[in-house]
């Protein structure tokens, strides 16, 4: 891919429309030092000298499509507190449509506290109910997003599984449904729960550990011969169209009749959270923009490979993705 395409490739990404669908967190960032141990327990006293918060799960991924200029509009279900609040704020003044946000009587807004010092992770506090929608709220909510994805017809839809509720067996099947119907573009990043639910959809992108626990195979040697096998046993079940697998250190699978394994770059890996994000956001994209499977998983592991270079989550550089681009495919 020469500079021109990449270069044309990234300015269309202003044209897109993505919808993202899943269960979003709130990220609370404490940042400190620690100088004693407690006297109370044994446990090290944290000084706390810095907060932040950030968009986290189906939000982050947003958050990412909106950092290589897409439109984007986010669709979940939040608690009607301090925190839903916050993150739907958050939210907003990224320049996300949170017009299919939905507040939520009876489950609060997951949220991830992290406490760090010199750069390491100390301790996580999770706040969260991880029960499937209630039919009370499940209803409305499908009904809503059919609505928008009928009159707003986006490009891709991604589907963004953490296993909190939201994304119910009837919520994936109906919707999923729906854009295939209308002629969207369907992207999963999927989790254990719900794993083989994702049936006709466009991309489905697991990765190694999800693989393992949802096909329950220990694939213990993992190189292109073995992932086509796990790839022909996913589409015998999901009918999919491509499989895309992000194996860690050991780079991306992708699979659309033509197989490819792609080796990582070297990095300075500082945090791999919120990666699994990125990729999936710029597979989408990338995907969407030229239906080329392979260029999705170049382009997607060379982004999951940049934010692993920042403690913390958080969204890819377009700019910096851009220019990585044309180094790489330059060489």
């Amino acid at each position: 891919m020469n500079k021109e395409a990449i270069d044309k490739m990234f300015d269309d990404m202003q044209q897109l429309h993505v919808v993202v669908i899943g269960d979003v967190m709130l990220d609370n960032y404490r940042w400190g030092v620690v100088e004693r141990m407690s006297p109370e327990a044994p446990v090290p006293v944290v000084t706390v000298r810095q907060r932040d918060n950030r968009l986290g799960g189906a939000a982050n991924v947003a958050l990412n499509c909106k950092a290589l200029g897409t439109k984007v509009t986010l669709a979940s279900v939040i608690g009607d507190d301090s925190e839903g609040r916050l993150l739907r704020k958050l939210a907003e003044d990224a320049g996300i449509d949170t017009t299919l946000l939905v507040n939520s009587k009876h489950r609060p807004t997951t949220t991830k506290t992290r406490i760090i010092s010199e750069g390491k992770h100390m301790m996580r506090l999770d706040e969260e109910i991880c029960e499937d929608l209630s039919t009370e709220e499940e209803h409305p909510f499908i009904d809503k997003v059919m609505r928008y994805l009928q009159i707003e017809k986006p490009q891709v839809v991604i589907f963004e599984d953490y296993n909190k509720g939201v994304l119910k067996e009837n919520v994936i099947h109906r919707i999923a449904e729906h854009c295939k119907h209308i002629g969207i573009i369907t992207t999963v990043d999927p989790k254990f729960k719900n794993f083989l639910e994702y049936k006709h959809v466009t991309v489905f992108k697991p990765n190694l550990k999800e693989v393992r626990e949802g096909l329950h195979l220990p694939l213990e040697d993992v190189n292109e011969g073995s992932l086509n096998a796990v790839h022909e046993k996913l589409k015998e079940i999901l009918q999919h169209e491509i499989t895309f697998i992000t194996l860690s250190e050991k780079g991306v699978y992708y699979n659309n009749g033509t197989s490819g394994l792609i080796p990582t770059h070297m990095r300075t890996i500082a945090d791999v959270s919120g990666a699994g994000d990125t990729v999936i956001a710029t597979a989408s994209v990338v995907y969407a923009l030229t239906k080329d499977a392979r260029l999705m998983a170049e382009i997607s592991n060379i982004a999951g490979g940049l934010v692993c270079e920042s403690v913390g989550v958080v969204p890819i550089d377009k700019m910096q993705l851009k220019a990585e681009c044309e180094r790489i495919f330059a060489a």
